[in-house]
């Protein structure tokens, strides 16, 4: 058991000593440093004797050195060696200055900054192809026996990520007609071309805002939802233990969630579609005076179904990025809180800039195809 440290100061002549004794620790230092350092401020002239501590750490060792304010020669004092050279080594490191910390913006740093993004890039490249391979495997095996589908789940996920989204993405792209209109009414009339607001909100519509604006809800939705569902499941070791009583988490957890965002996001975009020609329909007929009758007729004979077409073709292909963005970031959460959220941010951010990315490819192939 510790003794608690304690000194005493003794008159010997004309000089004065004070003989530390006990186990100078943490556990039993206590207030000793601080009433040795006033005692030793008092006097103007005291020597210490050390040969009676029975252990000293660091703690001990640094309240003897505070207490004598470091004026004290380690060689000359009276202890024992492996307490004399305690003291010697904090004597010293109390008296080190800090080394500043020199940030080096050298080009060679710049490269392997340059060089682990690149090799970050690749093994994220290499771990997606990774993971839509076992996806892959699972859909062959529910094809092979498809009473594996889990039907119960896609109706629900169905109804959670698809006919819940409908109000956010109805009252969305409704605006964003509306706001189309506004912008080519007042465009265009600098030209006399009001009429052509018509075309200009079918093509942007059909074409582009009803599935970009959809899977930019789905993703902020879904692919969130699904990162942190299948996330929380894998920090409590839920996905361990169904891969120990033989259930494939792709086929229970991931393939469920393809199957209701390719079930649902053709109905959003074509609840979007509506939504955004309503929009820009009571906007020609407020601001142009022009009738939905003939609004709808021109929308007809001008645009046609084929611009429809065009965006309802990206549909499933928006389905499959922000499924498995959401379901992969769900699968790397690691076993901490920080983890589950800095995942299901990369799933929101992921989706998002390929949902831009994939449009603008779409874009060039059309363009090239002259569709």
């Amino acid at each position: 058991m510790d003794s608690p440290a304690e000194f005493s100061v003794e008159q010997t002549g004309q000089d004065r000593t004070a003989i530390l004794s006990g186990d100078w620790t943490a556990v039993s230092l206590g207030d000793a440093g601080p009433r040795l350092s006033m005692v030793l401020r008092q006097a103007e002239t005291i020597a210490l004797d050390l040969t009676k501590i029975g252990r000293c750490d660091t703690a001990g060792a640094f309240a003897i050195v505070r207490a004598t304010d470091g004026k004290f020669d380690p060689a000359t004092l009276a202890a024992a060696p492996t307490i004399a050279r305690l003291l010697a080594l904090v004597s010293t490191a109390s008296r080190a200055r800090p080394v500043p910390h020199r940030r080096n913006r050298s080009f060679y740093d710049l490269l392997v900054r340059i060089g682990r993004g690149l090799t970050g890039v690749l093994g994220d490249g290499y771990e997606t192809l990774a993971f839509f391979g076992h996806l892959l495997v699972a859909v062959g095996h529910v094809i092979v026996n498809p009473r594996r589908i889990r039907w119960a789940a896609i109706f629900s996920l169905a109804e959670r990520a698809g006919l819940d989204a409908i109000p956010i993405v109805a009252v969305t792209t409704f605006f964003i007609g509306a706001v189309v209109g506004f912008l080519g009414a007042d465009e265009l009339a600098q030209f006399g071309a009001q009429v052509f607001a018509v075309e200009l909100i079918g093509i942007a519509v059909m074409r582009e805002f009803n599935i970009v604006i959809t899977a930019i809800l789905l993703a902020g939705r879904s692919a969130s939802s699904f990162a942190a569902e299948i996330g929380a499941m894998k920090m409590n070791q839920e996905i361990d233990a169904m891969r120990i009583m033989g259930v494939d988490p792709f086929e229970a957890l991931v393939l469920p969630r393809f199957l209701a965002l390719l079930l649902m996001i053709p109905l959003l975009t074509f609840v979007a579609t509506l939504a955004g020609l309503t929009g820009g329909m009571i906007v020609s007929w407020v601001v142009l005076d022009l009738s939905p009758d003939f609004f709808l007729q021109r929308m007809v004979d001008s645009v046609g179904a084929s611009q429809f077409w065009i965006g309802m073709s990206k549909a499933p292909v928006m389905a499959v990025v922000i499924a498995g963005i959401g379901c992969r970031q769900g699968m790397e959460v690691g076993g901490d809180v920080e983890s589950l959220g800095r995942r299901v941010t990369s799933a929101v951010v992921h989706s998002i800039f390929s949902i831009i990315l994939i449009d603008a490819v779409f874009a060039l192939v059309y363009m090239k195809l002259n569709i």
